[in-house]
């Protein structure tokens, strides 16, 4: 799934046609809040991202997605409007992985999508995370609890990702809040509680190995 955040409906519409066509899947949005509400439901390849938007600006949401360890290694590449070397610069030092210059042609972006897919793609190799009944492919971005594939939100599965990869390890509420949901988020610590407890929930007799450390936060029991 490839994001795009967009504002002028013309160019967006024609931004996923054309990736539509190329054989991506996409999905397009206007605001930087219509973005977050999807990227926390779903985590795309890569995101496609405009610097003018209204509302928070697309340096702005590009700083948030590098503060998250969550949403860090997505790779982005930065529209800029022509001239505007200055937000090229700045995009690039805060962690873009490319920029299109507007007015950019379809197949130019394409190949850009292409360039920036296998450069960042070869470096994310899939590993397997088993504790006792439970497994996670985090290439595939798929739990198993007992043999039965899981379905899980974005925050669940990388609060139990995180769980799998320290097992044993105390995470504090305010640890796991500002590691999961990042700097820019708040909220309340309850918001972990809420979901360690439809986490356990959803992946039944294996929700146990999720601990309550009375007083401190949460840990994985390292089950063999």
């Amino acid at each position: 799934m490839i994001y795009c955040v967009e504002d002028d409906g013309s160019i967006r519409d024609l931004i996923i046609y054309t990736l539509n066509s190329a054989g991506f899947e996409a999905k397009g949005f206007e605001c930087g809040k219509d973005f977050f509400d999807a990227l926390g439901k779903e985590t795309p390849r890569l995101i496609l991202l405009d610097i003018m938007l209204p509302g928070q600006d697309g340096i702005e949401i590009l700083k948030r997605l590098r503060g998250s360890s969550v949403t860090a290694g997505i790779p982005v590449i930065m529209a800029t409007a022509r001239g505007t070397e200055y937000d090229k610069v700045i995009g690039l030092d805060l962690g873009a992985d490319d920029y299109l210059t507007k007015p950019f042609g379809m197949m130019e972006m394409i190949s850009r999508v292409r360039a920036v897919l296998r450069r960042t793609e070869s470096k994310q190799l899939s590993k397997l995370l088993r504790i006792g009944d439970m497994e996670i492919n985090t290439g595939e971005h798929t739990v198993f609890a007992e043999g039965e594939r899981i379905q899980l939100t974005l925050k669940e599965y990388e609060l139990l990702k995180k769980f799998m990869e320290n097992p044993g390890m105390v995470f504090s509420r305010e640890q796991l809040l500002q590691d999961i949901w990042g700097d820019m988020y708040i909220g309340e610590t309850r918001t972990v509680d809420v979901h360690i407890a439809t986490l356990r929930t959803k992946l039944g007799n294996c929700g146990n190995y999720i601990e309550t450390v009375r007083g401190v936060g949460y840990r994985m029991e390292a089950v063999l």
